[in-house]
């Protein structure tokens, strides 16, 4: 990155922030107190992670000379039932608790696939009320939210409650302007759209304005008009021809 400048040789300030170019030509205002507060909080989780390690060896240690850990395991297992006091075979013993296992699973196993329902449910509705409500899909893009989310919607999830996006090799998106710190919903989609091969089809002319961006040649009366179901019927490539070319999709 390289600080930006003005035409007297001083750095162009943006909200009280310097503002750096990227080697691609974006330009992003730089927040250094926010830098440095996560520095040090990375820090701080750096230092935690090495304590529990250490402290996870420091525990193995009990356990040098075992070389098969499954077999001390079962003879661990044996020598509770024998303290116990319990004159049964101690495979009868393991028989018993898994059958009791199997009996709980079973008796939640409804609960579990209502909480699995409600769980995919609430990321139906976070990331797709997050396309919904995007200025920049409103603003920059010739398609429809829905269309986005069908497209791209794969590369979001919600990890500890807030939506984190992900690029195509599974790494998660960060923020250029928020070193650090994960990127925003409209900067994620942002930098997924600078990555697809096809944006310039689905992204909105210059000339265009306002959020519908209808009018002049592309979307006028004598455009192709499909339905929604034959729309997403046709293959990616079709879909983005027809849209290029003015077509419209109807609900």
């Amino acid at each position: 990155m390289k600080l930006k400048l003005d035409e007297n040789g001083h750095v162009v300030v943006q909200e009280g922030k310097p503002v750096y170019v990227h080697d691609d030509g974006k330009e992003v205002a730089f927040d250094v107190a926010g830098t440095v507060a996560t520095i040090t909080r990375l820090n701080g989780e750096a230092k935690s992670h090495r304590e529990r390690a250490e402290a996870a060896e420091q525990s193995l240690k009990a356990f040098e000379g075992i070389s098969d850990p499954s077999a001390a395991i079962k003879a661990l297992g044996i020598v509770q039932n024998l303290d116990a006091k319990k004159l049964v075979d101690a495979g009868e013993v393991e028989k018993v608790k898994a059958e009791a296992i199997k009996a709980v699973e079973d008796k939640y196993a409804p609960i579990v696939a209502e909480r699995d329902q409600l769980q995919a449910s609430l990321v139906a509705e976070m990331v797709g009320g997050n396309f919904a409500r995007s200025k920049f899909i409103a603003e920059q893009l010739a398609i429809p939210a829905d269309l986005a989310q069908a497209r791209f919607g794969d590369a979001f999830k919600v990890e500890n409650g807030a939506v984190v996006a992900y690029d195509k090799s599974g790494n998660k998106l960060y923020s250029r302007s928020n070193p650090g710190e994960l990127a925003g919903f409209d900067e994620a989609f942002q930098i997924l759209i600078d990555q697809y091969p096809y944006r310039d089809q689905i992204l909105k002319s210059s000339g265009a304005t306002g959020g519908g961006a209808s009018g002049g040649s592309g979307g006028g009366a004598g455009s192709k008009s499909l339905s929604r179901a034959a729309f997403e019927a046709m293959p990616s490539g079709q879909q983005m021809a027809h849209i290029k070319a003015g077509g419209s999709v109807t609900d």
